[in-house]
């Protein structure tokens, strides 16, 4: 008997499925959700207000069944406290998501001989430094992301700021056995041992750490890895060969001359080579949160997210966002299509059309009848509107800053996801820039920010991405999609009413084990690219208290938790390290 599909409506909670021919359905109910105000009914403060160090570790209550093969940690990094009371100037408040304090966390998850798992989690808060400062000052003197300036401040302060580095507080990315900086060669294989761990943002710069207590521990630099590595700006999602471990990333130099250096870093030997050198007067300055790795190349795509006065903007208005020049759909997205294994530098440019994305997804190449053609996942935006979606006053809904954003401004227009699937097959002439194809275009809410996979599938053709979605339900994103790239049908979770998930990250289960870890015949299902979990931070934003969710991701059922009896901030990235 044919199992049946549960389609409840977009609306609903639980474990549900929508199909390709409810896209524009659900795109419309979202916007309606937007617009009768439902968010108003789901508080998401706990999140980002109040939230403490938990040096622990602390036991966690566990119930369910949490398979024992995802013994290991996960780390988790972000945004923790975002006021701070200061001396002189009474709170400080952070204007943005994106710089909230560094906080990090870990869930160390055990396994006994029995098959029984316990889980402890413990957190340690990475800007101290910086909170000491603000509440010395009674402002933040670095630059930002996103901090709103206090006209109160004054052009002397204004001034001095022009001349200070970009802040040292990193939140975004957690990435491990870091190659390049060390002698001994790093590798991403899920079985090896941390031995090194960092922390980085959209900087040249990244935080190591300490695997064991989250203590922060020296600032590094991708100077340190080659010297031409001088700029300011860089990747805060590095790609990693999935065969050998080797690093790529990019380093961008901001003023008179503007120079992007594409480069790896060899998991085997440690050295860092500078793959390709690109400035040219049509490549602009431009905020890049992700790139793209193929079998045999490295992709930089840079979207219209430019730079005014070369990127000297940004010290002089002190954030990255007001240093972005306003959109405009005659600037095309760039693409850079960098050899890697030959040593032939930029083999190739095209463009799309404009838009942006914070999150690439995945890429891969397919070669027919000798002519070579590269595709790229990620998720895109009509222009950059989104990044002030996160400001703490939209998010939080204060001085109806939400109301504004996503109704009067018409965000709800441009701030819906599409998970995009362009395509380019490399020409013979070098010189010719080229233009992508459009290969499909799936709409929000079917699919979401902070898009996941099972890693397994990095530089292959992958079926299933994992995503936070937003429904319009609340000022966040509010529900766990997974999306089938083939038959375009999508299967959510969907929490109780202002349980607010986090990424989503994918463990695969190791084959002949099941959920319960128990041995079983290899059959159905094994080592299918769906076969795992997926593990979430979820935000209990009316009981504020946060728990962590195992998800069968075949299903989208939850399988097991581990609940805390406080918040966790709502952060960015994460990654599971098995144990070893």
């Amino acid at each position: 008997m044919a199992a049946t599909t549960d389609t409840r409506p977009l609306n609903a909670s639980g474990t549900y499925t929508r199909t390709s021919a409810h896209e524009l359905e659900d795109r419309q109910l979202s916007i309606d959700n937007i617009m009768s105000q439902a968010w108003k009914s789901w508080p998401n403060e706990a999140g980002f207000v109040g939230l403490n160090e938990v040096r622990g570790p602390v036991a966690l209550k566990v119930s369910g069944t949490i398979p024992p093969w995802t013994a290991g940690t996960l780390y988790r990094t972000g945004p923790g406290e975002s006021q701070i009371e200061t001396a002189t100037r009474g709170t400080h408040y952070v204007s943005h998501w994106f710089d909230g304090i560094a906080q990090t966390h870990k869930f160390s998850i055990a396994a006994s001989p029995s098959g029984d798992v316990s889980v402890d989690y413990s957190s340690c808060l990475q800007g101290k430094k910086l909170i000491e400062d603000i509440k010395k000052r009674g402002w933040r003197a670095c630059s930002t992301f996103a901090q709103k300036v206090d006209p109160c401040i004054g052009i002397y302060a204004k001034m001095q700021a022009v001349y200070k580095p970009l802040g040292t507080d990193h939140n975004v990315v957690v990435e491990r056995n870091l190659p390049g900086l060390f002698e001994s060669a790093s590798r991403t294989d899920p079985t090896t041992k941390t031995e090194n761990l960092f922390v980085f943002t959209d900087q040249s710069t990244m935080r190591q750490i300490d695997p064991i207590t989250l203590e922060p521990l020296e600032l590094r630099a991708q100077a340190e890895m080659n010297p031409k590595l001088n700029g300011q700006l860089g990747c805060a999602h590095s790609q990693r060969d999935p065969e050998n471990g080797d690093l790529f990333n990019y380093n961008l130099l901001l003023g008179p001359k503007v120079t992007y250096r594409i480069f790896r870093a060899s998991a085997q030997t440690g050295k860092t080579d500078i793959l390709a050198t690109v400035s040219l007067p049509d490549i602009k300055p431009a905020y890049i949160h992700s790139m793209f790795l193929t079998k045999n190349f490295v992709v930089l795509c840079i979207p219209c997210t430019h730079f005014g006065w070369n990127g000297v903007k940004i010290p002089w208005e002190r954030n990255v966002a007001d240093a972005i020049l306003p959109f405009s759909e005659s600037r095309k997205s760039q693409w850079l299509v960098v050899d890697r294994r030959r040593g032939k530098g930029l083999v190739a440019r095209f463009t799309t059309p404009a838009g942006f994305f914070f999150h690439s997804i995945n890429a891969f190449e397919e070669e027919v009848e000798g002519k070579r053609t590269l595709y790229f996942d990620a998720v895109w935006y009509a222009n950059h509107d989104m990044i002030s979606a996160f400001y703490y006053d939209v998010i939080m809904d204060r001085h109806e800053a939400t109301q504004k954003h996503w109704v009067a401004q018409e965000a709800y227009k441009s701030c819906h996801q599409h998970l995009r699937r362009y395509s380019y097959t490399l020409p013979e002439d070098r010189n010719v820039v080229g233009e992508g194809d459009l290969v499909f275009d799936i709409p929000g809410p079917h699919v979401g920010e902070l898009p996941t996979i099972n890693q397994l599938m990095s530089t292959r053709q992958q079926r299933y991405v994992y995503s936070n979605a937003i429904r319009g339900l609340s000022t966040f994103m509010d529900c766990i999609v997974k999306t089938d790239l083939v038959t375009r049908e999508v299967k959510y979770w969907a929490g109780p009413e202002t349980h607010t998930p986090g990424e989503a990250i994918f463990v695969p289960r190791p084959r002949g084990e099941n959920l319960q870890g128990q041995e079983c015949k290899e059959g159905a299902g094994a080592g299918d690219e769906d076969d795992g979990v997926l593990l979430s931070v979820v935000l209990d934003g009316q009981g504020k208290r946060s728990y962590l969710l195992v998800l069968d991701a075949k299903t989208m059922k939850e399988v097991g938790r581990a609940e805390c009896e406080f918040p966790v901030g709502i952060g960015f990235h994460g990654l599971h390290a098995v144990a070893v």
